[in-house]
């Protein structure tokens, strides 16, 4: 699997997030309770744009009347249908064993630990003149 550079940190802000292009792939990158978690941005049932879920949370009863909320944001319902999915591994909560969003690791790296690419874009020297800009080829 290939690294990619997809953003900075500062770029999602808590409680955000934002859909990047990798590899003819539409992915949404979540910055939630200090975590970033990366999913496809596709719903399995019928294709909504996992970037307009709501970011709920988990909501657990032990006795009725009472209920108790955890994992706050963590969990994604699909903007069209309510489908629910695990932010942390794509699993849903309607069909868990069969219907999941793909999900990707993310890692959160300073820029020094990041190499350069191999790829380098052609320059050309430029100089002005008299008022023209002069490209050297």
């Amino acid at each position: 699997m290939a690294r990619h550079i997809v953003a900075r940190t500062s770029e999602i802000p808590p409680g955000g997030n934002k859909v990047f292009g990798v590899e003819g792939r539409d992915i949404v990158v979540f910055h939630v309770n200090g975590e970033f978690f990366a999913l496809l941005n596709r719903c399995p049932h019928e294709g909504a744009p996992l970037e307009k879920a709501a970011c709920v949370a988990r909501l657990t009863s032990p006795e009725p009347g009472v209920y108790q909320r955890s994992r706050v944001g963590e969990l994604l319902r699909c903007p069209w249908h309510g489908w629910e999915f695990d932010m942390r591994n794509g699993q849903s909560y309607f069909d868990p064993k069969r219907v999941k969003v793909r999900s990707y690791p993310v890692a959160v790296e300073s820029g020094e630990e990041l190499q350069k690419g191999p790829y380098v874009a052609e320059t050309f020297p430029v100089h002005v003149e008299d008022n023209y800009v002069i490209v050297e080829v």
